[in-house]
């Protein structure tokens, strides 16, 4: 039995190494197939139909390892990016080795996208075939899907231009249908930087004619900042759903303290 379209379409084992990764190290081969499997299963949950009794014994099936997963959840939960160092550090490629569970690229995460990226400075690439479970109308793309990789692809080259930091704006232009089971090329390149923003340009082609348009503003915020914003939002949330939304927005109004953390880009 062949391999479906979407499952000859996933991305190559993971390089560079993430041995670095404290939840990938010493399993990262076996974590990575361990993915690719979970990404047959959602593939072929929505492109198959069992009986009703044989999804019965596979839904039970998968209960049964999905509790035996749950009994190795860590204390602490497995960090989202890192940031490589000395020999880790990737030479070639920004962004490599510091995103395995990305739910874009990342080749640890099930539910990411059939990205590979790569680069052509000042470009950013990124080469797709979308199966099944990313359609939207009947045999194309569904536009999330491109929206959500263009983000990592305008991203990428922010990088190789060195300046990084979180989306504050990304809408696309949509000429024409972006088809599934086709190889589908992205390209991204930075078309200005200030001191506080980062514009960047893509677009999609497909058979050498261009199907979509991305268009980009980004903050130029490092990790650390973003984390620290992050943090004052988690704060005020969970004030207000302790305290109910009146008190908080009293609490807040008497302290000064602002309802939202500033915009990206826009700390003092």
């Amino acid at each position: 039995m062949g391999e479906s379209p979407a499952a000859s379409a996933l991305p190559p084992p993971p390089q560079p190494s993430f041995e670095h990764h404290p939840g990938l190290r010493g399993r990262q081969v076996e974590a990575f197939e361990l993915a690719q499997q979970l990404r047959r299963l959602i593939d072929l949950s929505v492109s198959t139909a069992p009986p009703p009794e044989v999804t019965a014994a596979m839904a039970a099936a998968l209960r049964e390892v999905a509790d035996e997963m749950e009994g190795h959840r860590p204390e602490v939960p497995l960090p989202r990016f890192l940031t490589p160092s000395g020999d880790d550090r990737p030479r070639e490629i920004p962004l490599g080795g510091a995103m395995p569970y990305d739910p874009i690229v990342g080749p640890f995460n099930p539910m990411a996208l059939p990205v590979r990226l790569a680069f052509d400075p000042p470009k950013a690439l990124g080469y797709a075939t979308f199966g099944v479970a990313y359609e939207g109308a009947p045999g194309c793309v569904h536009g999330a899907a491109l929206l959500a990789t263009f983000d990592i692809i305008l991203t990428a080259a922010n990088a190789i231009a060195g300046a990084v930091g979180p989306t504050v704006r990304l809408g696309l232009h949509f000429r024409r249908p972006t088809l599934a089971y086709e190889e589908a090329v992205f390209e991204g390149w930075v078309t200005e930087v200030t001191e506080r923003r980062v514009y960047s340009k893509g677009q999609i082609t497909q058979g050498g004619v261009v199907t979509v348009e991305a268009d980009g503003e980004f903050a130029i915020l490092s990790h650390e900042g973003v984390g620290r914003m992050a943090t004052v939002r988690r704060q005020a949330f969970d004030t207000k759903e302790r305290l109910g939304p009146a008190r908080a927005e009293a609490g807040s109004a008497e302290s000064g303290t602002p309802d939202e953390p500033v915009a990206a880009g826009e700390t003092a």
